[in-house]
């Protein structure tokens, strides 16, 4: 019987393994820092520059995640038939909607019992599965024009409002909904997410026999740069991509910073363009880096669901300790709530330096676990239910 799996690109482990350490650093300063209590690191009346990009540097994990997860549908389907594709498609999407309502949620409040939901990243990734599972029955050429228009048409759909309609909560307007006691955030609207998988299982096209590695590194290079430059163009005339316009502020450092403070919620066409185009300049020019850094990311980059529910609770029960030791008592860290809304921990929590050492401690405590993982994925390949985790 043939080989049934697909090649692996190092760039692509790499570029995922790399916003997958940057997103710890988002989740340890959710945790940690004394300032993420009080205010919100992006308002630019209380930021300042260390925190506000402390914060948007990881903006780049989520658009790149769900842009390379449609790319590895694109890899996978070519040793799979469509229907094959189709069924994994559906079965990791409905899965990866369960882990959230369960094991992700229980990692953010440590608190089973609470009737809050919060539907984020790993929703938003197995219902665009679920999107792209049906996109996938069209021609390649319908997938392409599907999701270019969503990413660039969304935003023309930020002048409608339904009020109380949990449904535009769940594609575009972002909310929550209270049914019979339980509260359900929508953190993530779906439709651009959907847009953007589209687009990344597209992208594939890149990775396949027709295209040398040279070839495919001026490509990148080119539409990396097409992003980034028309990042700016609509960005300096303020007339399109993003409900936030810029403005002038009192310094020009922070000029700069509301040039760059685009919408996450739901990802603006801004937003996207800023984050993936930086991403295909880093694939041009990461395909054949090699080194030990290169190599202790890659293996975060090849387990990332492992790595992903390993780290919330990590961080989460480190926060307990910290808690703890700090005088607020561990019992504060079990949440009714997302942590930054929790107003008793109003006075908890650390600088940013130590932030920043946090960070890293817990990076470099999950490696030993993520590359013993590694290990048993690679070595028991036909073992079907690991590619699930």
């Amino acid at each position: 019987m043939p080989d049934q799996t697909p090649p692996r690109f190092s760039s692509i482990d790499l570029l995922r393994g790399i916003v997958m350490v940057i997103m710890a650093l988002d989740h340890v300063r959710d945790y940690f820092h004394a300032e993420a209590f009080l205010n919100n690191a992006t308002d630019l009346t209380t930021t300042t520059v260390p925190i506000f990009f402390t914060r948007w540097i990881t903006h780049y994990c989520a658009p790149v995640f769900v842009f390379l997860a449609g790319t590895s549908a694109w890899i996978i389907h070519q040793r799979k038939s469509t229907p094959e594709l189709t069924g994994f498609l559906v079965k990791r999407g409905i899965w990866l909607i369960l882990v959230e309502v369960t094991l992700v949620k229980i990692a953010w409040v440590f608190n089973p019992t609470l009737p809050r939901f919060g539907l984020q990243v790993i929703w938003a990734i197995g219902v665009s599965m679920l999107a792209l599972a049906a996109l996938i029955q069209l021609p390649f050429r319908a997938i392409l024009v599907t999701g270019l228009i969503i990413v660039f048409g969304h935003n023309a759909l930020d002048a409608l409002h339904f009020d109380g309609a949990w449904w535009w909560k769940m594609l575009h307007d972002r909310g929550k909904v209270d049914v019979n006691g339980i509260t359900v955030m929508f953190a993530y609207p779906l439709l651009p997410w959907i847009g953007t998988m589209a687009l990344g299982y597209c992208f594939g096209t890149f990775y396949g026999k027709g295209y040398a590695p040279d070839v495919r590194q001026r490509l990148l290079v080119r539409l990396g740069f097409a992003c980034v430059l028309l990042f700016a163009a609509l960005r300096w005339v303020n007339a399109y991509g993003d409900p936030l316009p810029w403005s002038h502020q009192a310094s020009p450092p922070f000029t700069v910073l509301s040039f760059l403070n685009v919408n996450k919620y739901p990802p603006s066409l801004l937003y996207l363009l800023m984050m993936l185009g930086p991403a295909f300049l880093f694939l041009a020019w990461s395909e054949n880096l090699r080194g030990r850094l290169a190599s202790w990311l890659i293996v975060f980059g090849r387990v990332p669901f492992f790595y992903y529910i390993l780290h919330l609770y990590v961080i989460h029960a480190a926060a307990m300790v910290a808690a703890e030791l700090t005088g607020f008592g561990w019992q504060s860290m079990v949440l009714t709530t997302f942590v930054n809304g929790a107003t008793e921990l109003k006075g908890y929590g650390f600088s940013l330096p130590v932030v920043y050492l946090v960070w890293i401690g817990v990076v470099v405590a999950l490696y030993p676990l993520c590359a013993w993982f590694n290990t048993i994925k690679s070595n028991n390949r036909q073992l079907w239910w690991l590619s699930y985790l």
